[in-house]
């Protein structure tokens, strides 16, 4: 098969990104808008502004990364654009712009699912990992460890039965008056703050199985607020205490699961997985058992369209690729990574 120059399209949240990858030479070129500054104003992601600003920003953002990478639309061979999960009326917009371009040029439009392509960020990397893997995916609204056989063959080992790690993040910093995106800050402060001058639980960590639960970590964050003795010059304590136990409780699992599976190689991707506390931690654990971890370059943990178009390029390699629509298309809004192959 000659190389085949894909353009990723993704659009599931409050990022516009778009990628350009070609078979055999990798990523050629990727940019990516953030909504924050225009939901920090809300307190979170709006999910219609979301949508409009994407209809803005989408068109010029693909002529940016074109010309970046030097290639006219015509080269194209196909267009990957994000179907699920996420925004419903972001989703849209994305479809339905690779649905038009890809009719216009006469290529296929091939869906691609949200967490596989975070899934397959890793191998973006100069070292990536080989098939097979155990898979920790930490994004925003999804904690969950899954065995990896090879594109398209994946197997759930065990997810959050609630608030996933990333929401957990989030709604703590809120719940402690930090501003929205509130992850980030709050992890930024725990790195002043000193673990163990609270206590807080470790939610499922010694259940036996690899499901996780962090909804009641929350509420013990809120309990601690509460105390007498509180006041908001103990929040970086509190943060890092918090963050400890997320870390302690994703830690555990990783290596209950590849100790169930027989693997090694374990690879994180999500958002989360920028946290520099989890990579210390995972990198030494999983390192002191013989196994390696891999992550994603900081730039491909957030939402982008680079591992959108390289995880359609690896489907159109392995021939499997789901057939061209034809211009008709629906998108996904709550799709189990589960459910594709």
């Amino acid at each position: 098969m000659k190389p085949q120059l894909v353009l990723g399209i993704e659009t599931s949240c409050d990022e516009t990104g778009i990628g350009l990858v070609e078979t055999g030479r990798g990523l050629l070129a990727h940019r990516v808008f953030s909504q924050i500054d225009m939901h920090a104003a809300y307190g979170g992601v709006v999910p219609e502004l979301a949508s409009r600003d994407h209809v803005r920003r989408i068109v010029p953002l693909i002529r940016e990364t074109m010309l970046a990478a030097g290639r006219e639309l015509s080269e194209l061979d196909a267009i990957g654009y994000t179907t699920g999960p996420g925004l419903a009326g972001a989703l849209l917009v994305g479809a339905s712009v690779a649905e038009s371009l890809a009719l216009a040029l006469d290529v296929p439009a091939i869906p691609i699912h949200h967490l596989e392509g975070h899934l397959l960020s890793p191998m973006l990397s100069s070292e990536p990992p080989t098939f097979p893997f155990v898979a920790l995916l930490v994004s925003g609204g999804h904690t969950q460890l899954m065995r990896v056989g090879g594109v398209g063959d994946y197997a759930l080992l065990g997810e959050s039965v609630d608030d996933a790690a990333g929401e957990a993040f989030d709604k703590t910093a809120k719940l402690l008056g930090l501003p929205y995106p509130g992850g980030p800050i709050l992890s930024k402060l725990a790195g002043q703050g000193e673990a163990g001058k609270f206590k807080l639980p470790r939610p499922m960590k010694n259940s036996g199985d690899l499901m996780f639960s962090f909804s009641g970590l929350k509420t013990a964050v809120l309990t601690a607020t509460q105390k007498a003795d509180f006041t908001p010059e103990r929040i970086p304590d509190l943060a890092a205490e918090f963050q400890e136990a997320v870390v302690d409780v994703l830690c555990a699992k990783a290596r209950a699961a590849l100790a169930q599976t027989g693997l090694s190689q374990l690879v994180v991707a999500g958002g989360v997985g920028a946290n520099s506390r989890l990579r210390e931690r995972l990198r030494r654990e999983i390192g002191k058992r013989g196994g390696k971890v891999f992550f994603p370059e900081l730039e491909y943990c957030s939402d982008n369209g680079a591992m959108i178009a390289f995880a359609c390029a690896m489907r159109i390699e392995a021939g499997k690729a789901a057939a061209a629509t034809g211009g008709a298309f629906a998108v996904r809004p709550r799709w189990p990574l589960a459910e594709i192959s």
